[in-house]
């Protein structure tokens, strides 16, 4: 059974939009849309966000999926360098 967390990873304020939209699988950005609507609309969307964002929990940290990615890049020696340097001596 799937359960709700906010999301690490997709988050604009705390992640509970994108964490909802994760556990009903839809974009984030209809989720959060739909809170902009209700928040103008003065029908709670604000109350109901702030509700949410203390009770639904942040995943644990064996279940983040995030992933973390690095960059690794071999540096070579500039030439130029040594040909002026011969130049100079």
């Amino acid at each position: 059974m799937k359960k709700l967390y906010r999301s690490n990873t997709d988050r604009m304020i705390a992640g509970v939009c994108a964490g909802l939209a994760d556990y009903i699988n839809i974009d984030p950005t209809i989720i959060r849309l739909i809170f902009v609507v209700l928040f103008l609309m003065g029908t709670g969307g604000f109350w109901i966000y702030i509700i949410l964002w203390a009770i639904v929990p942040l995943p644990p940290d064996h279940a983040d999926t995030s992933i973390e990615v690095t960059e690794v890049r071999e540096v070579k020696p500039d030439r130029s360098d040594e040909s002026t340097d011969a130049e100079n001596k």
